[in-house]
C-alpha cells in the first residue's frame, strides 16, 4: 500500500456515481490515470476493493484506517506554513476541539497558518477543494496520524458515519 491509495479508496467512496471512469478519477484528484489503475490494482490485492475495482470493501477500509494508518503512515506536525486546513483545524472538528495551533496541508493558496502535515499525496490541497466530504474524510484521518485519544475517537466515529453511508452527509459540512 502507498499513501495514495487510501485518497483512492476514499474518492471512490465519495463519488455518488457508480459509472465513473478512471480517467475522472484521476482529474478529480490531479493524477495520472495509470497512478489510479495501479493503485486499485494494489488495493484489491489487499482486499480493499472488489474484483471489479469499484467497490470498497468498506469494513476492511475501517478497520485498517482506524488500527493501522497511525503505524504505516504517521506523522509529527512540521514548521508553520500556510495552507488548506486539516485534521483539529478543519471547520467541522473545529467545533469540537480548542486548539492555540493550526494544522495544514502546505498550500501557496491555502487560507490559514498552521504547523504543516503531509498530505497522503501532493494534490491533496488541490483536490479537496471542490469536494467537501473528502476533505472531511481525510481531515479526520490526520487526526488518528497526530491526534490524541478523544480527538481520535471523534475522527473515528466520523469515519464510520461517512464511510457506511453512501451519501454525503451534510451536517458535517461548515
Amino acid at each position: 500500500m502507498r499513501p495514495q491509495d487510501i485518497l483512492i479508496l476514499l474518492k471512490v467512496i465519495t463519488i455518488p456515481r457508480k459509472d465513473w471512469q478512471y480517467r475522472d478519477l484521476a482529474s478529480s484528484l490531479i493524477m495520472s490515470t495509470s497512478e489510479v489503475s495501479e493503485s486499485l490494482i494494489r488495493s484489491h490485492m489487499a482486499g480493499l476493493i472488489d474484483e471489479s475495482r469499484r467497490k470498497v470493501h468498506r469494513r476492511s477500509l475501517l478497520e485498517f484506517l482506524e488500527h493501522g494508518l497511525h503505524y504505516v503512515f504517521p506523522q509529527a506536525p512540521g514548521t508553520m506554513v500556510t495552507g488548506t486546513a486539516t485534521a483539529h483545524s478543519h471547520p467541522y472538528f473545529a467545533k469540537f476541539f480548542n486548539s492555540e495551533l493550526n494544522y495544514v496541508w502546505p498550500f501557496e493558496n491555502g487560507h490559514m497558518r498552521g504547523l504543516s502535515i503531509t498530505p497522503l499525496h501532493k494534490s491533496v490541497p488541490e483536490a479537496v477543494k471542490n469536494d467537501e466530504r473528502l476533505h472531511l474524510l481525510l481531515s479526520a484521518l490526520d487526526i488518528i496520524r497526530v491526534g490524541r485519544v478523544r480527538e481520535m475517537e471523534k475522527a473515528i466515529n466520523v469515519l464510520h458515519k461517512e464511510i457506511n453511508h453512501e451519501s454525503s452527509t451534510e451536517h458535517y459540512t461548515n
